[in-house]
C-alpha cells in the first residue's frame, strides 16, 4: 500500500512544464491563458509567495503571488520586468487540477498564502477575479473595488478585489 503525501511547497525549476499545462487547461478556452514565460516571470518576482500543491510524484495545483502596487495588476500579454516593493501582495493565479478539486486544496493554499503574507508583513492581498469567481473570493474576505478599471485582457466579467490582512486576525 502506497501512501500519497500531499503538501504545499515552493516552486522549483522542474515544476514549470506541469504548471504551464495546468494554466493552459484552466484558461485557454476562456482566452485568458498567458505565455509560459510571462507566468514564470511572475513567480520569479516573488519565489517566497508562489507555491505548488505536491501530491506524491505529481503537481496537483499552483498559486502565484507577487508584490504589486495597490489597484494595479499584471498585463497578461507580457512578462514581468519590474519587481515591485509594495505592502500589497497580488494573488495572480491559483489553479487546482481537475483530479484534485473539491478537496479543500484551494482554501488550504489560500490560507498558506495568507499566513506567508502576514509573516512578510504584507498589509493587503489583491487579485483579479475572473470566470465568475467573485462569490468564492467574497466568502474569503475579499471585497470588490468597482472603481478599478481592468484591461480587456482579463475578460468581460473580471473584477478587482482585495483583502486587508491586519483586521483578519
Amino acid at each position: 500500500m502506497t501512501v500519497r503525501a500531499e503538501r504545499i511547497r515552493s516552486i522549483n525549476a522542474d515544476d514549470w512544464s506541469t504548471i504551464a499545462a495546468l494554466e493552459a487547461g484552466a484558461y485557454t478556452a476562456s482566452g485568458l491563458s498567458e505565455s509560459h514565460t510571462a507566468l514564470e516571470s511572475r513567480a520569479c518576482s516573488s519565489p517566497a509567495t508562489s507555491f505548488v500543491l505536491d501530491v506524491g510524484e505529481r503537481i496537483g495545483g499552483y498559486l502565484i503571488a507577487l508584490p504589486y502596487p495597490r489597484f494595479r495588476f499584471p498585463d497578461l500579454a507580457r512578462a514581468e520586468d519590474t519587481v515591485f516593493s509594495s505592502s500589497n501582495l497580488h494573488l495572480h493565479d491559483i489553479v487546482i487540477g481537475d483530479e484534485f478539486r473539491n478537496r479543500g486544496w484551494a482554501k488550504r493554499m489560500l490560507r498558506h498564502l495568507t499566513d506567508t503574507a502576514r509573516s512578510f508583513r504584507y498589509e493587503r492581498i489583491s487579485l483579479v477575479a475572473v470566470g465568475g469567481t467573485t462569490g468564492f473570493w467574497s466568502a474569503h474576505g475579499y471585497r470588490v473595488h468597482p472603481e478599478v478599471a481592468l484591461s480587456a485582457g482579463y475578460g468581460a466579467d473580471a473584477v478587482y478585489m482585495s483583502r486587508v490582512l491586519a483586521d483578519q486576525g
